[in-house]
């Protein structure tokens, strides 16, 4: 493993039969090392395998990375744990290099400049400020993840979701159409960076329309099985309205939260109409919905720590999921496949 990875046991914990299931993973910036963690967790355990990966932003990007691994580790003649073990290795280059960048980034600003620059992004546009559309983010994700590789030779099916600027509506992309700018503009946030054009359309975030999109999973996949990895809080324990920023913080909340929490209560309604024999079981899927809850997790960080990626706060994000993942998986595993463990966690 790479310098200041996470020094874990290969081999895996148990040699039970594997569970196959769906990973839904949501954006959120630097939280996203979050959900390495609790893949980290998922991967080292080895009970279960993954059919389909559904991401957006930071969620797309370990999408992407899981599912690569798997691809090249399958190509590399690697199977059960040691694939697993890759998976784990690259994600922890990724997110490794993800606190590189960020650290040196921090070193960079003058006492006042995080002031200056949230001015420019409010008076100025992203082109006017960078109009050259720089991401460093891009080149690590393509030096981790060979897209045309990933196109031929994944088990794992991808989903990637953008916000079209143009219809608003979200846009999923997979298979061949899977790309880096797919996954660039799943992160692509409208006050940062300029709008990310794929086929004379131009994307931006996919939070705005799915964070993260489940119906690709229901419709695409054989398992029945959803792990929601969720690290924006649905609910919060204070109104906001000390300042301005709270209030605009805890919208981007809500909006970021609701295209998601509208298919939850879409799939517990089909779910109550087949257990009460009012649809034909044969054409509509049981989803069992499972959930990662990181929301409460990273409560005491604040939504404005998803732009903080220094390699010391991203380890901490790690070990945190770390924990939670061990945790659901202690608590919630044997639910897998045989009933929904998240169905009371969202009202309607």
């Amino acid at each position: 493993m790479p310098e200041g990875s996470p020094a874990r046991p290969a081999g895996g914990r148990h040699r039970h039969q594997s569970k196959s299931v769906n990973l839904a993973l949501q954006g959120g910036g630097s939280h996203g090392a979050f959900t390495w963690g609790v893949l980290d967790a998922l991967l080292e355990d080895g009970r279960v395998d993954f059919d389909g990966i559904s991401g957006t932003s930071a969620g797309a990007m370990n999408a992407v990375v899981l599912a690569y691994a798997f691809a090249k580790a399958e190509l590399d003649g690697l199977e059960g744990q040691d694939a697993r073990e890759a998976a784990r290795q690259a994600l922890a280059r990724f997110w490794d290099g993800v606190g590189v960048m960020g650290t040196f980034m921090a070193g960079l600003p003058l006492p006042g400049a995080q002031a200056m620059a949230s001015m420019f992004t409010q008076w100025f546009s992203p082109s006017q400020v960078n109009p050259l559309g720089l991401n460093p983010l891009r080149n690590l994700l393509e030096r981790e993840v060979d897209f045309d590789l990933l196109a031929r030779h994944s088990r794992i099916k991808v989903f990637v979701t953008a916000t079209n600027v143009r219809t608003g509506r979200g846009e999923i992309f997979s298979g061949a159409r899977l790309s880096a700018d797919a996954v660039m503009a799943s992160a692509c946030l409208p006050s940062v960076f300029q709008a990310v054009q794929i086929d004379g359309e131009h994307y931006w975030d996919g939070g705005y329309s799915g964070n993260p999109a489940i119906y690709p999973l229901i419709y695409e996949t054989e398992s029945c099985d959803v792990v929601l990895v969720q690290i924006n809080p649905v609910e919060t324990p204070y109104v906001p309205g000390a300042t301005s920023h709270e209030i605009i913080e805890r919208v981007n909340e809500i909006t970021f939260n609701a295209p998601l929490l509208a298919e939850i209560r879409a799939i517990e309604f089909v779910r109550r109409l087949l257990a009460e024999g009012r649809i034909d079981p044969a054409r509509y899927k049981n989803v069992l919905l499972h959930r990662v809850d990181g929301g409460a997790a990273l409560a005491e960080f604040g939504s404005t720590s998803k732009s903080r990626a220094d390699a010391p706060f991203i380890r901490r994000l790690f070990d945190l999921g770390r924990t939670t993942g061990d945790n659901w998986i202690k608590q919630h595993l044997h639910d897998v496949g045989v009933r929904s463990s998240a169905e009371h966690t969202h009202r309607s």
